[in-house]
C-alpha cells in the first residue's frame, strides 16, 4: 500500500523596512551599497510567522503593517504538519525566541526564518539576508551607531503573538 505524505509549500516574505532608502542613502553614509534593510517572515499553512522584540508573532500573509512583500522566496515543501510545527513554535516561543531575547543584530527576524526554514524545508535563507549585519558592522558607521541599533526592537505591528507572557496555568 502506497502512502501519500501530504507536504507544504513554504515561503520566505522579504519586506526591506527601509522602503528603499537603504539603497539610496547606504553608500553616502556607510561607504558601502546595501540593497535594504530586511526584516523576514515565514508563510506556511495559510499564515506568516515572524520574531520580534515581542515574540513570535503571527498574521495572515502580508497582514502586518509592512503591507505586501518586496519579494517572496520559494524555499520548498515540507512534510511537518501544522501541529507539529505549532508545538515547535511553541517551544521556541518559550526559550530561544522569547521576546526578551531579540537583539537587532545576532538575534532576529532572519535568525529566527533561517532556523524555521531549515526545520521545516533543511535550507537556509539567503545569504545575503543574514550577512546584513555583519555588513553594517564592518563599517566605522555602523559602529558608531551599534549603541543606538542595539536598542532598537523591530516587531511590525498587526501580528498577534503567539504565545503572549507566560501564561503558567
Amino acid at each position: 500500500m502506497e502512502q501519500h505524505n501530504t507536504t507544504y509549500s513554504v515561503q520566505l516574505y522579504i519586506y526591506d523596512l527601509s522602503r528603499g532608502m537603504a539603497r539610496q542613502l547606504s553608500p553616502i553614509m556607510l561607504g558601502k551599497q546595501l540593497d535594504g534593510i530586511w526584516h523576514t517572515a515565514i508563510v506556511v499553512f495559510g499564515e506568516e510567522f515572524f520574531f520580534g522584540g515581542v515574540g513570535i508573532s503571527s498574521c495572515a500573509p502580508g497582514g502586518t503593517m509592512l503591507g505586501p512583500p518586496d519579494s517572496v522566496v520559494e524555499l520548498g515543501n515540507t512534510e511537518v504538519n501544522e501541529e507539529i510545527f505549532m508545538d515547535y513554535l511553541s517551544s521556541l516561543g518559550e526559550t530561544s525566541y522569547r521576546g526578551d531575547r531579540y537583539r537587532l543584530f545576532e538575534h532576529n527576524c532572519n535568525t529566527f526564518t533561517d532556523e524555521v526554514a531549515q526545520f521545516l524545508t533543511g535550507r537556509k535563507i539567503p545569504s545575503h539576508i543574514t550577512d546584513l549585519p555583519s555588513e553594517i558592522l564592518s563599517t566605522p558607521f555602523g559602529q558608531v551607531l551599534r549603541p543606538i541599533l542595539d536598542s532598537i526592537h523591530i516587531a511590525p505591528p498587526g501580528g498577534n503573538v503567539i504565545n503572549g507572557h507566560n501564561n503558567h496555568s
